[in-house]
């Protein structure tokens, strides 16, 4: 709890009851920090926090981190990953890994945006699709 920077009185309470967004992010961090899951998946865990809170949970993941769990961090935006740097990353489209690499990937999207993917899956299933007929 001294991790997250949360009031030990937080442990007295419900899970999630009456927290803001900013408590159940760190809430879930604690839970993964107890539990030691073989892998925890974040969902979109930079969603609602201020820089503050998501500095303070990103640099929470880090110290938990080890090789023994892995994390499957999924989100929309680069700034989460100024502070938890991936060691992979996967592009999804319609439910598909489109594309996988490493930070460089993250970067490439931050510069280019999701579209030149979009398009060069479309290629490729307009090229497969001109083959079956």
């Amino acid at each position: 709890m001294q991790l997250l920077k949360m009031d030990p009185s937080f442990a007295a309470r419900y899970v999630n009851d009456g927290l803001s967004g900013g408590e159940k992010k760190r809430a879930e961090v604690l839970q993964m920090a107890l539990l030691q899951p073989k892998i925890a998946v974040m969902d979109e865990t930079d969603s609602g926090l201020d820089i503050d809170a998501l500095r303070t949970v990103a640099e929470s993941v880090n110290a938990i981190h080890t090789p023994e769990m892995g994390v499957l961090v999924i989100t929309h935006y680069q700034r989460l990953l100024n502070y938890i740097k991936p060691q992979f990353v996967h592009v999804l489209v319609n439910g598909q890994i489109v594309k996988s690499g490493g930070g460089e990937l993250v970067e490439q999207l931050e510069a280019e945006g999701y579209d030149p993917i979009i398009r060069e899956v479309e290629q490729k299933q307009a090229v497969g699709a001109g083959r079956e007929g």
